[in-house]
């Protein structure tokens, strides 16, 4: 057996706990979250570099622009699909590494494509599509922390991974606009593009936005390689793990999460070119980054306040606010020939990146809870075997879930960039996108009170 497998692990034995059990655990957190991380920036890397395109030659309309910012959303939404399944089956170190190291595909690809103005929109589309491997990579991920963790501390443990790991998002937007402005890499990053608009000139080294993260992705598929474990506990078929397409709980949790994270990596990714289309005067790359940033930090916090609360309570709260921060958006959109207001704009949009946020945790938080109050009901006054099987039958499930339920709600990432778009190409606006949203968040405030949060509830949690 492999001095990387564990093959006997118990994290609700307090005295495993304490001994050996949170140093292991933390350790495959801490080298997780950086993995996570890098996967966002891929993943989102286009909502940035799509700004600049125009600029330096290329000839994209403005829908085109949205399916280059939509299409990894796509494809990083089905590879969750598989991705769900993947720790159980080849361990979670190994996948780690697998699944970091296949991002030097898409970063170097990019690196090279955006260098020659004559590269094809179909290549750049099959480039987006790759960027989908580091969305694919938070199923298998989150999957992965939930095995090494208590219930009582799911909600930390999974708010740190996904919150510090969202911040992917935010250092991409805010990292790419700073290395495209010089030849970091010298002669071997190639030769600076020149970027044009309203008369100004200046150097952009676009392939930057692609190169940056490739030394960074070797070093931390290094580290997960050499550092991280596999549970064999853990273990199990696809077979074993189909079972949740049974479960009622994980397709309503595929809503309700599609409602909180779908809404954080659509409005991430269309966040830069909305602001853009909305307020041309204004460079949005000075402000694009801080939404997700507001919405990675706001999980982190979130997992703490739903393990305290509960994620049933919270979630129907952020549902809540949610609605009330779309109507806001919308009040101060452009619209009926006004210039509309800019930072009241900026100001709703940052509260429902909070939201988001928060949201993400606690609907985190509320999967574990539902899936082991389920198998334990199951198995109560059957003996202290059937409720030891019960924790980990639990446990797999809820991994499975968590999974998949990010897999669904990840298409937010091409469905919410897409609305805008036809939205705007239809109507002229994206209030008819937004009216879509709110409808939405309507029929999960319906759903989490009806099925958790009420007194009544069929699994408070």
């Amino acid at each position: 057996m492999s001095k990387y497998v564990i093959n006997m692990w118990a994290p609700e034995t307090t005295s495993f706990w304490q001994s050996t059990g949170r140093s292991t655990a933390n350790r495959n957190l801490w080298i997780s979250i950086p993995a996570l991380l890098l996967a966002f920036a891929v993943w989102m890397v286009w909502s940035v570099v799509v700004v600049n395109l125009p600029n330096i030659g290329f000839k994209y309309s403005t829908n085109q622009l949205f399916w280059l910012t939509a299409l990894p959303g796509l494809s990083g939404a089905t590879l969750r699909i598989f991705y769900s399944f993947m720790v159980p089956i080849f361990g979670g170190r190994k996948w780690t590494a697998l699944s970091t190291a296949s991002l030097l595909i898409p970063a170097i690809g990019i690196g090279f494509a955006v260098q020659d103005v004559s590269t094809s929109f179909p290549t750049m589309l099959i480039l987006a599509l790759l960027c989908g491997f580091g969305g694919g990579n938070f199923a298998s991920s989150m999957a992965n922390i939930s095995f090494f963790y208590p219930k009582a501390q799911k909600g930390y443990a999974l708010g740190m991974n996904a919150g510090l790991g969202n911040l992917g998002v935010s250092v991409v937007q805010f990292v790419v606009p700073l290395v495209i402005t010089a030849g970091i890499f010298g002669a071997l990053g190639g030769e600076a593009q020149p970027w044009m608009n309203a008369g100004q000139t200046k150097q952009l080294w676009m392939q930057n936005a692609g190169f940056i993260w490739v030394p960074f992705i070797a070093l931390t598929t290094l580290l997960a390689w050499l550092g991280m474990n596999d549970i064999a506990s853990a273990k199990a078929s696809f077979t074993e793990q189909a079972v949740i397409f049974k479960r009622k709980h994980n397709w309503l949790m595929c809503w309700l999460y599609t409602g909180t994270f779908g809404s954080f990596i659509g409005y991430s990714a269309a966040f830069p070119l909305l602001i853009k289309t909305q307020f041309p005067d204004l460079n949005p790359l000075q402000y694009a980054f801080l939404g997700p940033l507001v919405g990675a930090l706001a999980r982190v916090v979130g997992g703490f306040v739903a393990d305290k609360l509960g994620g049933a309570k919270v979630t129907l709260w952020t549902f809540v606010v949610m609605v009330v921060t779309v109507f806001g958006v919308m009040h101060y959109l452009p619209h009926a020939g006004a210039v509309g207001n800019f930072w009241g704009f900026f100001w709703m949009f940052m509260l429902l990146f909070a939201g988001t946020g928060i949201g993400n945790a606690s609907t985190f938080r509320m999967i574990p809870v539902i899936f082991l109050t389920e198998r334990q009901r199951a198995a109560a006054g059957m003996g202290k075997l059937a409720q030891e099987q019960a924790v980990i039958d639990a446990n797999k499930e809820s991994a499975a879930v968590l999974g998949f339920t990010s897999a669904v709600a990840a298409y937010g990432a091409f469905f919410i960039p897409k609305s805008y778009g036809t939205s705007i190409a239809l109507t002229g606006g994206p209030e008819a996108a937004l009216w879509c949203f709110i409808g939405f968040y309507v029929s999960c405030i319906a759903l989490t009170w009806w099925f958790y949060a009420r007194q009544q509830a069929e699994i408070s949690c």
